[in-house]
């Protein structure tokens, strides 16, 4: 079974602290070693992609990062950068889904592209209107499962 990620950035979970980050890789690594994936695909991203790629390391389950565009953290901060690039030197392999830079398209397209290549989605969606809602539309209109674990890390805020 092939697990994508899809879930909101720092902002929308808590900020950008150390003790955010460890709490959303400890709710990725959970739920990994549930469900058993035999790979994860995450579209490396602020927040809660990186977090789901971050747990499969530690679960010792491959990746996929499905990147939609070169240079995607090149507006990000020093740290948050660093910790891409080591993310995707660690990665099984990299998928750049889109070839002109941003746009909300290039978002999409690989959104898109994770949900057309796995069996089941795991979300970290709060129901608001965005990327990752976008994301979960289109998986229900491909008939791909979702877990969406709101209520897990809510209880935990």
């Amino acid at each position: 079974m092939i697990i994508a990620a899809t879930g909101h950035r720092p902002d929308k979970l808590g900020g950008y602290s150390p003790t955010v980050e460890n709490r959303l890789r400890l709710l990725a690594h959970k739920h990994l070693v549930k469900t058993r994936p035999s790979f994860v695909i995450s579209g490396m991203a602020l927040g809660w992609d990186q977090a789901v790629a971050a747990a499969s390391l530690l679960a010792g389950i491959p990746f996929v990062a499905a990147v939609p565009f070169e240079g995607q953290e090149r507006k990000w901060p020093a740290r948050s950068q660093e910790i891409y690039r080591e993310l995707l030197i660690q990665a099984a392999r990299i998928h750049v889904v889109g070839e002109h830079g941003w746009s909300r398209d290039a978002f999409q397209r690989r959104n898109e592209w994770m949900v057309d290549h796995c069996d089941r989605l795991v979300a970290l969606w709060n129901g608001s209107s965005g990327g990752t809602g976008n994301c979960l539309v289109y998986a229900q209109y491909r008939n791909k499962p979702v877990d969406n674990l709101w209520n897990e890390w809510d209880k935990s805020i």
